[in-house]
Formats: C-alpha cells, structure tokens, sequence
C-alpha cells in the first residue's frame, strides 16, 4: 500500500530487498555505502559484519551454495568494491546465486577521479552475470527486482548493483511500491537473459536421437557436473540411476549428487579423481554427460578424453554445448525438466540396454574399483590425512547427522576431502572448484552456518589456505557461530610444493609456511576453543570434541610436510596415465 511519507533511496532499497526475501546481509561500512547502513538501522535485515570486503563476497557465496537463495554482500566504493571481485569471480565460475551491492561517489563526482571512484561496472563486466549502475532513483525498485530475477534464473551468477551515493540520500515521495509479480520490462532484461530455446520447445527428435544412442551402447557412463545440483535435478537423477545402473562418475562440483548407497559410482574423475572412473571414462562408448562443461580438470589432455565415446549432453547454458568436446545430441535446457522426460523415453524402451552387455561392463568398473582403492597405508605413526577425513566422513554417515555442511579451501585438503568424503547432497559439500580460490573456506562456513543455523558447518582448511581470510574468525566469535574448523597443517603450500617435486626438479620456490603462528593460541585468542593432535591415536577423540563441542573450535592436525595427493594426472596428460605413490 503507497503512503505520502518520504523514503530514501538507501531505505527503500533494503524495503525492496525484504520484499525480495532477502533477511541475510554481509558486509563492511565505508563513506559511499554509509546511507544504506543508516538505513539498515532501521531495518529488519540482519547484517553480518565481515572483517574483510572478499569474506562478506564469500559469506554470501556460501550462503548461496547452501541455501540456493541469492548471497547478499554490500561494500563501499573504491577499495571497498574492489574487494569483492574475487568472491563475484568464485560466484561466476561455479553458478552461485549472488547479488553484491556497492556504493558509488556521487553522481556529479563520477569520472572526476574522485576519493574512492572506481569503475567497478568495468571491472566487473567479466566476473558477473550482470551489472547495473544506479543514474536514477525511480529505476531502483525494477533494477533490484531484475538483479534477483538474473542471478536466479536460467544458469545461475552474480549481480552486481552499484548506487551512488546522492542516489541513496534522495528521497521519493512515496513508500516502496509492492513489486510487481510479473517480469521485469526493462530493455536491460533482452541483454541480461535472453530468451533459450529448449529442446522441450521442439519437437522432441533430440530424445529419440539420445535413446537410439543409448540403445545402441555396450559401456554407457553418467558423467554428472554440478548442474545437477543446481537445477534441483537430483531426486529426478537418482530416480533414473536407481531404474537404470549405469557406471557413474562426477565431476568436484558434481559430488553428492549421486546417493550413498547408490552401486556403480566410480567417484571422482579428472587431475586427482579415481582410478576406476578416470579408466571407465577412457573406455566407454558412451557418456551421458548431465550439468559439466568438460573442464579442463576434469578431462586431462581433452584431444584423448574418452576417446571412444559418443556424448549426449543436458546443459541448461547452450554456450556450454560443444564448447569442448562435440555434442552427438545436444539438449538445451533446464534439466529438471530434459531428465524426467529422457527418463520416460527411456522407460517406454522396454529393454533400452543389452543386459548381458551392461552386466559385463558393470562388473567391469567395479572390479576396477576393487583394484585400485583411494587408500593407501600409513608411512608412519603420524596422521594421515586421507584416513583423518575417511573417518570424519564415517563419523557423520554414523550419526546420521544430513544437515552437515562441509567447506574447503584449496589445495591438498580439498583433493583428499574429495577422494576420501561422501557427501549426502551436492549443497553439502561447499568448495571452490572452478576458480580455486584459496582464503574461502572459512567464510564461505560463516555463510552456510547463517543460511542453516541448526546444521553442523565444518570447514576443511590449509595452513596456507586458512592465514588468508583468518580475519573472520572475529566475525565467528561476534556472531558465536557454532563453525567447526579442522586445520590440516604441513607447514607449506603443498599442491604448489607438490607440483615442485615432481615438475620441477624439487626447486621448493616460496612454498615454506614454517613460521606460521601458533593456531591454537590464535583462535583462543578469539574466545575459540582449540587443540592440536600429531598422531594417528589422536583422530578418534579429537573427531569426537571438535564435533560435539557446543561453539566453535579449531581442530589443528599436523601432518607430514611431504605426504602428496595421488593420483595424479600430470598436465596435457590423458586421464589413464596417472602417477601413483611409488613408494605405498
């Protein structure tokens, strides 16, 4: 209902934010955006106050991978904005719903050079789905109502929304005006998400084309990317794996996707994925390939990717057709609604498989997994990481506990968390896979812990991971954030340190950490409860605190300084020449 009280542009916009759903803010104050926090005085909307403008961006990152509703992060200008490019570019390269806000100088100042003027629409024109400038105030209720419409819709992405700052002082004469429940019609819109063409909107012919495929092949694979997840596409993937047992394989996004008690998984393929699947997707004759886009990580030296195999691929973006690896049956669109109805052409086959053939590559696969496990024996009494998260995992499959959420930073930890955790939901495991952005497990945790508050939050961390955004561990204390925090210490940069070894002659080039602090004195130093544990006799009981401790704790586990992850697939390399550890 209108009234004749005046607003100002700062205050209705977070009226428009609440009326979009939004109750979660993280952010930092500076001079361009202090309208809005005055107005966030007056307003319902929690805000979180990040102790660094990259870990509001990844707060609002986790809270969008978790929950599935757009991220809110809001920064000043300048150095303010500028640091949350690299959350917007982790948001853009793993189709993460967010939506920054940034204050401007004033509109008469812009393009004088002015304190804290940047041009952050030309710096975010490449790490996001859209970006908006403010120019007037009577544009704000449908530019704000348009950002959520683009990040949400279609592949999702961050939105950048950047208000000047008279436009945040300038009062309207009315209060905000009830949104409107049909589309935005600005003429940004055509630009922003144009209109796909689906292959539900045709005639069907791509179906039949994927069924003759799949009927006539002897080793089909599913080969799933984080698409799945994303599009709510899992109960309706789980529901044709379970009808139709093909060997399966995912890609780091695409983790959790497949049901833990579901056969023929072969885990993880690509750099670091299992044997068994990086074998199975070299000799089968058919990939069934639903929400990946063939990244580079995934397929090893693409020129010998799966070289056998005919593709038919479901991807909601038609960029991500072909872009790769050639297409025998494309089928653009929203895969919630392609899975079921390949599902059904699949089941009106009454026999789309030869049996005996199936049975024969199934027993196959699985006969590779029991060939080649993931788990390798101690060198010593001192922990092993892999069976430290082995264990972890364990542990919460036992307990039955489905609403733990584990976060990681990037590098060794997160492979091995990969190779050796199984997650119940692909929400349940929050990584950077595309970007792989060290500093993001932690506040990507504070995130998911907000956007959940009854889940258990874990964040697998790194030394060298962990010392880049320690800073929200004050956000964790001020908010008395239950985030579990289990650091994997090896004193170095190890994937860096690693890739030394083995490429480049053991030249170990600015990859030492031995002078990192004391952890646990610096997170008690933050009222966090804290231990560290050195031998294998440890895991157990230090599992056990750390995850029944009613706050948050720091659990820092030491590990051998020159334990690698294996496999390996070393660059321009096919996935089947993998390096093993020699020495296990």
């Amino acid at each position: 209902m209108k009234t004749t009280q005046k607003q100002t542009g700062a205050a209705q916009t977070l009226a428009i934010l609440q009326q979009l759903g939004v109750t979660d803010i993280f952010g930092y104050p500076g001079g361009a955006i202090m309208p809005m926090y005055d107005a966030l005085y007056f307003s319902p909307i929690n805000h979180y106050l990040c102790r660094h403008e990259q870990g509001a961006a990844f707060a609002a990152v986790g809270y969008g991978r978790a929950s599935g509703r757009p991220g809110v992060c809001m920064a000043t200008s300048g150095p303010g904005a500028t640091n949350l490019i690299t959350g917007l570019a982790d948001a853009m390269a793993d189709s993460v719903p967010v939506v920054a806000i940034t204050g401007q100088v004033p509109t008469r100042a812009m393009g004088t050079d002015g304190f804290q003027e940047v041009d952050i629409i030309g710096l975010s024109l490449a790490c996001t789905k859209h970006c908006f400038q403010i120019k007037q105030l009577k544009d704000l209720p449908q530019v704000l109502q348009l950002a959520f419409e683009i990040a949400t819709s279609g592949r999702p992405g961050p939105v950048l929304i950047d208000i000047p700052k008279d436009i945040q002082v300038a009062e309207v004469e009315t209060l905000t005006p009830p949104l409107s429940q049909t589309k935005s019609t600005l003429s940004l819109v055509s630009a922003a998400s144009p209109k796909q063409q689906t292959a539900s909107d045709g005639p069907g012919s791509e179906f039949k084309q994927a069924i003759e495929l799949l009927s006539q092949a002897k080793r089909p694979l599913y080969y799933i990317g984080g698409g799945v997840g994303m599009a709510d596409a899992v109960d309706e993937l789980r529901d044709m794996m379970q009808t139709f047992p093909l060997p399966s394989v995912a890609s780091l996004k695409g983790l959790g996707v497949v049901a833990l008690n579901q056969h023929h998984y072969l885990g993880m393929l690509g750099m670091h994925g299992s044997r068994a699947g990086n074998t199975a997707i070299q000799e089968c004759d058919l990939m069934l390939v639903l929400g990946a886009r063939f990244d580079d990580r995934a397929t090893g030296k693409l020129d010998e990717f799966a070289p056998h195999a005919k593709v038919i691929q479901l991807d909601i973006d038609p960029a991500e057709i072909n872009k790769r690896r050639h297409a025998d049956v494309a089928i653009a669109g929203d895969i919630k609604e392609t899975l079921p109805k390949l599902f059904a052409a699949l089941l009106a086959c009454k026999q789309p498989f030869n049996q005996s053939e199936l049975k024969q590559w199934q027993d196959r696969c699985e006969l590779s997994v029991d060939k080649n496990p993931l788990k390798s024996p101690l060198k010593s009494q001192g922990i092993f990481a892999p069976a430290l998260l082995q264990e972890l995992s364990d542990s919460l499959q036992e307990t039955g506990n489905d609403r733990s959420y584990i976060t990681t930073d990037v590098g060794q930890h997160q492979m091995w968390a990969a190779q050796h955790m199984r997650f119940s939901l692909p929400n349940r495991f929050i990584s950077s896979s595309g970007l792989g952005t060290m500093g993001f497990g932690l506040p990507a945790a504070i995130g998911a812990q907000l956007s959940d508050p009854e889940a258990q939050i874990i964040c697998i961390s790194g030394d060298g991971s962990f010392m880049m955004n320690v800073q929200e561990l004050a956000t964790i204390k001020r908010y008395q954030l239950p985030v579990k925090i289990l650091l994997i210490d090896n004193s170095k940069l190890g994937l860096v340190r690693q890739w030394q070894q083995l490429f480049f002659d053991e030249r170990y080039s600015e990859t030492d950490l031995s002078d990192n602090p004391d952890f646990v004195m610096l997170a008690k130093s933050f009222d966090i409860a804290a231990e560290t544990i050195t031998n294998e006799q440890q895991i157990s009981d230090g599992l056990t605190r750390m995850l029944e401790h009613q706050g948050p704790y720091l659990l820092h586990v030491k590990i051998d300084a020159f334990e690698n992850v294996w496999p390996l697939v070393p660059p321009d390399t096919a996935n089947h020449k993998m390096m093993e550890d020699l020495e296990h």
